[in-house]
């Protein structure tokens, strides 16, 4: 009997095990397909993530909610997206798999989160919420555990980034009155204030190699795109115009970046050499051409434009060469993302 006991128990027990406690496994992600490009589109009254090979391919909704679901970031493998949406009645941040399955709440808390950024190492996710008050920069696990406040200020905190090697964070504070740009160690410690300026400085970005950081600023009277050095010396203006720049990239060898201008009348993009500022219109079209996104070998550039009368997904070499539309549909698509 108790010899029949004690082997009922240990069944038990593996099974309890195999089935994670009762909770159901998500088996591991499998690799995205090489070469492709997730975007946001509007086909159905929602907004959804799609999935489109590099050659307009293959087109695939991805999320298939009848929420609103806002595209953020890839995991740095490429096999999880990171993704914002009200499925579950509030702003909350969902991983899935590069297919679309097993979609999962990683956040988790009836405040508003957004703006998700996953560490390089692929170790962390930072992220903003609400759930104090006021905005502030949070950490968790990529499973959803350990979410950490890292800022502690009465002041809005927000649009955190991590540095290439993934030990730093750069985020935008207004606790000095207006937007400014400060980083810290990835553990919250050592914020430091990198601009020091009565107008507004935002949107950074990390350069590949984690030497210098881009953003966008407004201390000339008009938005525009400024470079410095990871430790805040040596600030200096790249865009040099009148118009508004912004939306902008680097390029993935950090020589050059790309970005959104007005300055010939409509949004263009282009091309911004960082070593001397030799600058070329890559698109050089009536529409409107925006929201940018580099290939992982810096061979091409996948963008938003309206030159169709509606947002639609295109793709170019970075001379603005082999311009080639990707998405054809009524809808809206935009904000581009290559598969890393």
């Amino acid at each position: 009997m108790l010899r029949s006991l004690f082997v009922l128990s240990m069944m038990l027990s593996v099974m309890i095990t195999a089935c994670g406690g009762g909770q159901p496994q998500i088996p591991t992600p499998p690799p995205a397909p090489k070469d492709h490009i997730i975007f946001m589109g509007n086909h159905e009254d929602n907004d959804d993530i799609f999935m489109v090979s590099a050659d307009g391919t293959g087109l695939t909704n991805l999320t298939r909610s009848s929420n609103d679901d806002v595209l953020f970031a890839w995991s740095p493998d490429g096999r999880q997206i990171l993704f914002v949406s009200d499925r579950d009645g509030n702003s909350e941040i969902y991983t899935m798999h590069a297919n679309g399955a097993y979609p999962r709440n990683l956040s988790n808390h009836p405040a508003d989160d957004g703006f998700p950024c996953w560490s390089p190492d692929g170790q962390k996710i930072a992220f903003v919420s609400n759930r104090d008050g006021n905005w502030e920069v949070y950490s968790m696990s990529p499973d959803g555990t350990q979410q950490t406040r890292l800022t502690t200020s009465p002041a809005v905190d927000g649009h955190p980034v991590w540095s290439p090697d993934s030990l730093l964070v750069a985020f935008v504070s207004q606790r000095d009155g207006n937007d400014e740009i400060y980083v810290m160690n990835s553990d919250g410690s050592k914020q430091t204030r990198l601009t020091i300026h009565p107008a507004g400085d935002t949107n950074p970005a990390w350069s590949p190699d984690g030497s210098r950081i881009a953003f966008e600023s407004e201390r000339d009277g008009n938005v525009e795109l400024y470079v410095m050095n990871a430790d805040g010396s040596n600030q200096y203006n790249l865009s040099q115009s009148e118009a508004s720049d912004g939306d902008f990239a680097w390029s993935p060898n950090g020589q050059s970046i790309a970005f959104s201008s007005d300055r010939d009348g409509n949004a263009e993009i282009y091309l911004v050499r960082t070593s001397d500022g030799s600058l070329t219109n890559l698109t050089n079209d009536p529409g409107q051409d925006v929201l940018l996104s580099w290939s992982p070998d810096g061979l091409k550039i996948v963008f938003t434009s309206l030159r169709d009368d509606n947002a639609d997904i295109y793709v170019m070499a970075p001379d603005g060469s082999n311009l080639q539309r990707l998405t054809e549909h009524p809808g809206d698509e935009w904000a581009p993302l290559w598969v890393p």
